[in-house]
């Protein structure tokens, strides 16, 4: 059979194109709901009175805070 509808260039290929990128989709949507309930709880100060604008220093004026 030469390009029917079954064959990896037809309707299978679509859908094993289509669920490859839900799966990553999936992935990618676990990770980020992770990072951000990981994150949620990393309180931190910044001393802006210090900082400027565009300064590779900046970094020495961020401090995590200790839980409680």
């Amino acid at each position: 059979m030469n390009g029917g509808y079954f064959s990896l260039n037809g309707l299978v290929g679509f859908f094993i194109a289509v669920v490859l990128l839900l799966v990553i989709v999936v992935i990618f949507g676990i990770s980020a709901v992770n990072v951000q309930k990981r994150e949620a709880t990393n309180y931190y100060n910044i001393d802006a009175s210090q900082a400027k604008m565009i300064d590779s220093s900046n970094a020495n004026y961020y401090e995590l805070k200790t839980k409680e």
